[in-house]
């Protein structure tokens, strides 16, 4: 259409056309959740980093298969085993028009160690950063670090300066309740810029005009809105009031696919759903039983396992979305697909009670397990099945169901006797997972999502080998050896990996990865 015949269409119609095409530029996103915080540091937690990526970025980033491509470097070059040295992107400015540079690297990495981090076990992995020049910097290794990039990609980049302006150069303390200038604000690099703030209630966007990279999509504003009903999120999108939920519930997908003017797009996730409990104190803190500790006694946990029927739980209560494993583990890749890793002690309700008995507990006892209601997929009715499943055992479950801005802190300070959890992303190696969560709990990061705070010097110093063998062979044989003996002593629980279902109106396009990242510059909306 030219230009002057545009004087020939009636005004209402000329509304409607601009109405359309800024609708058409506008996407409304809903989860159940809210992202935690702003701090890209402060919680490590798959929404919170999920958004926060669309603000800030890092020095090597992913692509729609997960591969690693530049992001703020440009390239990367492994000098010697203990030595990294990375060329960075020249004239890229963060939001505020700051200009990017080596400086603010070292910074990014030094915040990203610091106590009230949850990313100091990454950052810690990368050695001492140095800087050669303004767009060249240097990671020199203490020991052999077989996934590097893996961990330099876990790093988002903040302003130096604009941290130092705003007394925000630690990481704020979120389960101690702090708040600091990034709990509402945000200056990164990457394609979208923030506008507004309201937790829990909405979150504005907007496309960031002078970004150095290419956006693929047409989105100009991000309306983030967290919808924690499962029937009203779905509501909203069935009637075109959101444009895109990270989160159907289960028993909806069939409803959905349908539905006129929607679809979805699926396929497992990079994540691991389990059961952790209290094996470091000498008493529980919420249970019946006083004066010992049940989950210190391998038979107990043993018994809490073989209680859990895992085909109903896959079948009933995930309509089939989700797949059981016997490893705590995001992926199976992890172990090189070893069978006998992913191997399920057996559904053996008899067994479980006749190690109760043994234990000393024939009678059964109390105890509290904790569970968020909006972070994982059907969570809290999870707790619910597996609190009926290990009644029949006698173990008499209360769950304490929360939203996961509560839930995270309460698991953060180890207030807890038993819970439910999850772990994913992008990197599937091993080390990303025995790190935070199988080893003991000590210094920059190690062990700080072993919750159950267990000690197990064997486990903890052969996943600690693992993660600084250079020989691969020795290495997969270190792995196989950490996982089957954590499968042994039954240190967590293991129920399935989720699968990973988006569903949209039918005018978007997005890319779907199997870590659930939703990346906004890649979505279109026709």
């Amino acid at each position: 259409m030219k230009l002057h015949s545009l004087t020939s269409i009636c005004p209402a119609l000329i509304l409607a056309l601009l109405a359309a095409g800024a609708q058409a530029q506008t996407l409304r996103w809903a989860s159940a959740g809210d992202p935690l915080t702003l701090d890209p540091y402060s919680q490590n937690e798959t929404l919170t980093n999920n958004f926060n990526h669309q603000i800030y970025e890092q020095l090597v980033e992913r692509d729609k298969q997960l591969a690693f491509v530049p992001g703020l470097a440009t390239e990367w070059t492994q000098v010697e085993p203990l030595l990294w040295r990375l060329k960075l992107r020249p004239g890229v400015k963060f939001h505020d028009g700051r200009p990017f540079s080596a400086d603010d690297v070292l910074f990014s990495v030094q915040r990203a160690r610091q106590k009230t981090s949850q990313f100091a076990v990454y950052a810690g992995a990368l050695g001492e950063p140095r800087k050669v020049d303004d767009l060249t910097v240097e990671f020199r290794l203490s020991q052999f670090n077989p996934i590097f990039l893996d961990h330099l990609g876990a790093v988002l980049i903040m302003s130096r300066g604009w941290c130092e302006e705003h007394d925000a150069v630690q990481p704020l303390d979120f389960s101690g309740k702090e708040e600091r200038y990034t709990t509402f604000h945000a200056n990164g690099t990457g394609p979208y810029m923030l506008v507004s703030r309201e937790p829990d209630v909405r979150t504005v966007l907007k496309r960031n005009p002078n970004y150095w990279g290419q956006i693929e999509g047409n989105i100009q504003e991000i309306v983030y809105t967290p919808i924690r009903s499962d029937a009203t999120r779905v509501a909203a999108l069935v009637s075109g009031q959101v444009d895109f939920i990270l989160d159907p519930p289960p028993r909806d997908l069939e409803r959905l696919r349908r539905a006129r003017g929607l679809r979805l797009v699926e396929g497992q996730e990079n994540r691991i759903i389990f059961v952790g409990m209290d094996q470091g104190r000498d008493e529980l803190l919420y249970a019946s039983v006083k004066g010992k500790n049940p989950f210190k006694d391998l038979r107990v946990r043993r018994a809490l396992y073989q209680a859990i029927d895992i085909e109903t739980l896959r079948t009933k209560l995930m309509n089939g979305q989700a797949a059981p494993t016997g490893a705590v583990v995001p992926s199976a890749r992890a172990h090189h697909h070893d069978p006998e890793v992913e191997k399920r002690l057996p559904y053996d309700p008899a067994a479980a009670r006749r190690l109760m008995r043994e234990a000393g507990y024939a009678d059964g006892f109390g105890v509290t397990m904790d569970c968020p209601n909006n972070r994982y997929i059907n969570d809290e009715r999870i707790c619910q099945t597996l609190a009926s499943m290990w009644a029949r055992i006698g173990v008499k479950v209360r769950v304490n169901a929360m939203p996961k801005s509560t839930f995270f802190p309460k698991l953060e300070k180890l207030d807890t006797s038993l819970y439910l959890f999850g772990w994913g992303g992008p990197i599937t190696d091993a080390e990303t997972t025995f790190t935070p969560i199988y080893r003991n709990r000590g210094e920059k990061g190690v062990g700080e999502y072993n919750r159950g705070n267990y000690r197990n010097d064997t486990l903890d110093a052969l996943a600690a080998a693992s993660g600084r063998e250079i020989d691969p062979e020795k290495r997969r044989a270190l792995i196989r050896q950490v996982f089957l003996l954590h499968n042994e002593n039954v240190h967590h629980i293991p129920l399935h990996r989720q699968f990973n279902t988006w569903a949209m109106r039918s005018d978007i396009q997005a890319a779907h990865r199997a870590d659930n990242h939703f990346e906004v510059k890649w979505v279109t909306k026709r």
